[in-house]
């Protein structure tokens, strides 16, 4: 009791939380496609997101691949809480399925190494 998690497991756990928040994201937009006439859930879609977007973007940063932090940066941008981007329900339509399919895509191709001490 006590110990605190080794360095496998801490990036095991970490490795498990990121896809947690991936799946949360690609959720949300998906929920956000049915939904999008109601104004009450704008707000908290955009802030699953966009804090998902925040989370890969920083993975894709610290993994040095630079076209999957500009993408996501541009899906942070894109649905911003602090000033909303104004969609048409077609443009919305076309950002929220652009968004999900990265944040899919990421879930295999943004996997750290597991680095073997």
């Amino acid at each position: 009791m006590g110990q605190g998690l080794r360095s496998g497991e801490h990036e095991s756990v970490r490795s498990m939380l990121t896809k947690v928040i991936k799946w949360s994201a690609i959720a949300a937009l998906l929920g956000g496609a049915a939904f999008r006439t109601t104004r009450a859930y704008a707000l908290p879609l955009s802030v699953v997101v966009v804090a998902a977007a925040i989370v890969v973007l920083s993975q894709a940063a610290s993994m040095r691949r630079y076209v999957w932090l500009i993408l996501f940066l541009v899906v942070a941008c894109l649905f911003n809480p602090v000033f909303p981007v104004p969609f048409s329900n077609y443009a919305f339509g076309i950002a929220s399925t652009f968004a999900a399919f990265l944040f899919f895509f990421s879930l295999e191709l943004l996997k750290p190494k597991i680095r073997v001490i």
